[in-house]
């Protein structure tokens, strides 16, 4: 056996990451979906005070239950709830270090040797990878050719699977795609009892006016689950913290397979603090959607494709030679993301001089290749 003995479906794979630049070598950084806007000064001294307030107390364990995270977390969630429903509770909510480990936390309670976990590419690249480290089989799905859900096609792919878990991110990453609501219901009672539909709404917070949020439809369906992150619209990247809503005895569930004291003091006590500044911190959503929907029409303008996009990103495309068109862009200072279906390239949305920085060097890119 070779050294170190590493598991053998784990050998001479690379781990996953977006490529990681100094600002040095790209001034320009729209490969991440990140939020360009940070906190503002009263939002960072709130942080740094509840930072060193739970510093001070760092001799004791935090509270595993994150009792006051979950009811602020709920109180957030519960403005996406329709207006004759009830808010949602704390019971309803989990939180751990970003929505990857909720979703990881997920596929180890409910995935696992013998069970199966579905969803459609192109999709989140990180999804296979949990069903890898958690021993469960993935099997994908295809979507149509404008990214949307096939609803028939679906169906007919659960109803041969069985999946235990379903994960559907929307607004997609890598396309934007938002799903039909009617989507949601209809898996939902196809999987029954017997598996769970994830809802990934990593992107929620952008979704176009009149996409409604599957947070709707929790009453009605006990094996749907909604995740979110505070890294994107919450420009909390940096902060680590993902969480779901679902039925409580899903939420229990994961308390079997959490790691004891999952959530530190300090990650509780800085989360607390953004979502007092909530207001704030999502000031900027509206700005970035135009900014998306304008970018849209140009890149849609100068003759290439682009999927719709309820997130804070734009897929384009295609490119006979898209490493050679992301690697003209970084020549000019330009960081996007090559990634999705061969041929696309995704740019994360950014501050209107990043985004005239972006078309200012696409149009080189086009006029040097004679797409334009």
């Amino acid at each position: 056996m070779t050294f170190p003995p590493l598991r053998e479906e784990l050998r001479g794979l690379a781990p996953y990451g977006a490529p990681q630049l100094s600002l040095e070598q790209a001034p320009v950084q729209l490969n991440t979906n990140e939020n360009p806007y940070g906190p503002s000064e009263a939002c960072v001294a709130d942080i740094a005070a509840a930072a060193a307030e739970a510093a001070r107390g760092l001799n004791r364990y935090p509270d595993r239950e994150h009792v006051a995270l979950r009811e602020a977390l709920a109180d957030y969630l519960s403005r996406d709830v329709a207006a004759d429903q009830e808010p949602i509770s704390p019971a309803q909510v989990w939180a751990a270090n970003g929505s990857n480990e909720v979703m990881l936390q997920l596929l180890q309670a409910f995935g696992g040797p013998g069970r199966t976990v579905v969803s459609f590419a192109p999709t989140y690249s990180m999804y296979p990878e949990y069903a890898r480290d958690t021993h469960s089989r993935f099997v994908a799905g295809r979507r149509a050719e404008d990214f949307t859900l096939d609803v028939d096609a679906a169906l007919g792919l659960v109803r041969t699977e069985r999946p235990s878990l379903v994960l559907l991110p929307s607004p997609n990453n890598p396309t934007g795609t938002a799903l039909e609501p009617e989507v949601v219901g209809v898996l939902c009672e196809a999987l029954g009892e017997d598996g769970l539909l994830v809802v990934d709404e990593a992107y929620g917070e952008f979704r176009r006016s009149g996409t409604p949020s599957a947070i709707e439809l929790l009453p009605a369906y006990p094996n749907l689950v909604v995740t979110r992150t505070m890294s994107k619209a919450f420009a909390g990247a940096g902060l680590r913290l993902g969480y779901l809503a679902a039925d409580p005895r899903i939420c229990d569930a994961i308390r079997v397979v959490r790691l004891p004291y999952h959530l530190s003091a300090v990650s509780q006590a800085v989360a607390l603090a953004a979502l007092r500044h909530r207001e704030e911190l999502l000031g900027r959503v509206d700005e970035l959607r135009r900014e998306r929907d304008e970018t849209v029409v140009w890149l849609r303008d100068r003759g290439l494709d682009v999927a719709d996009s309820d997130a804070n990103f734009a897929l384009f495309g295609t490119f006979p030679d898209r490493h050679a068109v992301w690697q003209r862009l970084l020549d000019q200072g330009v960081l996007v993301r090559e990634v999705g279906p061969e041929g696309w390239l995704r740019v994360s949305i950014g501050t209107p001089a990043e985004m005239t920085a972006f078309r200012e060097a696409l149009d080189v890119v086009l006029d040097e290749s004679g797409s334009k």
